[in-house]
């Protein structure tokens, strides 16, 4: 079975905290293609996550969740 990593915590944290995605940039010093990346719910290092649960003042799993993906999903 595979696991995709979500993002969708992130963004959610972000909307309760009215920050746009620009000014999580910004304040955790990280790239405009780190940014596309967790836009597209893709691996990053863990030295990015670090730098954003840093900059928000949250814990790792408050920003990110492992999903599993069902074995027909994963064939198509």
């Amino acid at each position: 079975m595979a696991i995709t990593i979500s993002y969708n915590k992130l963004w959610k944290l972000l909307i309760d905290r009215k920050m746009s995605r620009a000014d999580l940039r910004r304040a955790a010093d990280i790239s405009p293609n780190t940014l596309t990346r967790l836009g597209r719910d893709e691996e990053v290092s863990l030295s990015i996550l670090k730098k954003i649960c840093f900059c928000l003042q949250v814990n790792i799993g408050d920003i990110c969740e492992f999903i599993p993906e069902a074995d027909d999903e994963k064939q198509s």
